[in-house]
Formats: C-alpha cells, structure tokens, sequence
C-alpha cells in the first residue's frame, strides 16, 4: 500500500500528464528535490520515478491498441511521445513482440484469465452485452482510499482490512468503490495499480480523501459470481467498445460501484463505470 499523499498526489499527477510528463515536472510539482522525490518515490511503489512513467507510457499505449482497433499504431505511439521507430523499439523491448503482431494477437481467445487459470470463461455477443449497458452521468464521489499494486486476486482481503479500518465512517449512505487503473491482460498482475474507495462528507478531515470524478460514463450493470467480472470487462474492450462511437475519456479512471456482495457464495451485484466521451 502507498501510505506517503505526496507520493499518490504524484502519481495522479503523472497519470494525467502521461503523455509528456517528466520527472523534473512531477518533483516540482510535489515542491521536492528531484533526488528527494526519487528515493521516495521509489521506496513507497518498489519502482524508479522513469521507469514508472515509460512502463505506464507503454502499456496505457498497449490497452490502446487493444480497444481502439481502427486507429494507426504510428498514431497510438505519438500520443505517448514516441516516433515511429523508437515505439516500435520500446514497444518490443517490454512484450518482447512488436506492436503489430501485439495487436494481431489480441482476440477474444487469446486472453487468459489472469486468476482463475482454469476457468473457461467467454465474451458475450455485442448485442448482450450492450443490453447491460446504460449511458449516464454520474455525480463525483468524495472518497477515503487507500492505493495499492498488485494482483486483484486477493483484494476481497485488503478490502476486509480497510472497511475495518474506517468502520467509524461507514453510514447507510455509504458506497463502496474500486477504481482501477490498468488491464490486467496488458499490465503484469504486480503492477496493476487501484483504489480502493468508500464515500465520506466532503468536510472529512482524513489526509486519505480525493474527489473521484464522475461525469459520463458507460455503466455496465454486473450480476454474477466475481470470477465472471474480468469477462465482461474483456467484453466491453474487445465487443463493445470497437463497435460504438464511444471513446474512452483518459483523463478519468474507470471505477466499479458495488451494490451487493455475498461473501459466501462471491455473488456480485456491481456498475463497472467507464468514462466516455
């Protein structure tokens, strides 16, 4: 878990300036050294501050080239500041398989669970899965979090830990949430970063609070055993997506509102919001 707010501030700082971000901003930024921010940057998330942003830069580049199909890859690796050779490069030397033959490779048969190994799970049709879905504009969320990478496999246990934590702030109006940064079918399960969130009033006076910005969203209406949410996540990136006029909005985080959770049977009942545009 990342305990240190200056380091989570920059964290949401690089992730929203991804595209051209540098490390001497990020430090100044978080009024720190360059040197200060790098040891403490890296003591709280395991990695360097440059390395961090190109493995970001390449893998935010990756999911890319996995929903948005019809796009040029020469243009997908410009966005993250990238000439055509060089992404071509980078791109090779973190999938050890060129961006091409990445997005030739993607289909709905050759994504493997990255939990359930065993599990055959499958995509819904278009037409399914669109008849879950709803358009709305949903409000921002003042939350407590707590940031944390790692696999999604065992969050029902940092959840346990973290409603006990803050159990003084749970309220019948409370809502539970979980954002999520990365696609675990393009991002190492380590390194997939997310949030864990519940609401507070606005005027709570933990350090751990942020507004989790709402606004547009495709919602996703999930009811089912929790091993089933990465198929309809993969569903809507290599069904759906592809075939609306919808864009991903990059500059908010997808995030999942839970409404129902039986701990026994791991029957869900959740929203999975996408931000679009």
């Amino acid at each position: 878990m990342i305990t240190n707010e200056h380091i989570n501030r920059a964290i949401d700082y690089i992730l929203l300036h991804i595209e051209d971000v540098t490390l001497e901003e990020v430090a100044a930024y978080c009024h720190f050294s360059k040197y200060y921010f790098c040891r403490l940057f890296k003591s709280q998330t395991g990695e360097s501050v440059h390395s961090f942003i190109k493995r970001v830069r390449l893998e935010q580049s990756a999911f890319r080239l996995k929903v948005e199909q019809n796009r040029p890859i020469t243009e997908i690796g410009a966005d993250y500041g990238y000439s055509s050779s060089n992404y071509s490069t980078a791109f090779r030397q973190h999938y050890q398989v060129a961006p091409v033959a990445f997005r030739r490779s993607i289909s709905c048969d050759s994504v493997r669970h990255p939990f359930f190994h065993k599990e055959k799970w499958s995509v819904e049709s278009f037409e399914e899965c669109n008849s879950n879905i709803t358009k709305e504009v949903l409000p921002d969320y003042p939350v407590i979090y707590e940031r944390r990478f790692g696999s999604y496999e065992g969050i029902h246990k940092a959840w346990d830990e973290f409603l006990a934590k803050y159990e003084a702030y749970l309220t019948e109006e409370t809502r539970l949430l979980e954002r999520t940064y990365d696609d675990p079918a393009v991002t190492a399960s380590k390194n997939c970063l997310f949030d864990i969130c519940m609401t507070v009033e606005e005027d709570c006076p933990l350090e751990n609070t942020v507004l989790l910005k709402g606004g547009p969203c495709a919602v996703y209406h999930f009811k089912g055993h929790a091993k089933h949410i990465y198929a309809a996540y993969q569903t809507i990136f290599l069904v759906w997506l592809p075939r609306t006029s919808y864009e991903l909005d990059a500059k908010r985080s997808m995030f999942d509102i839970y409404h129902m959770v039986d701990t026994d049977t791991k029957y869900m009942e959740l929203d999975i919001c996408l931000p679009i545009k």
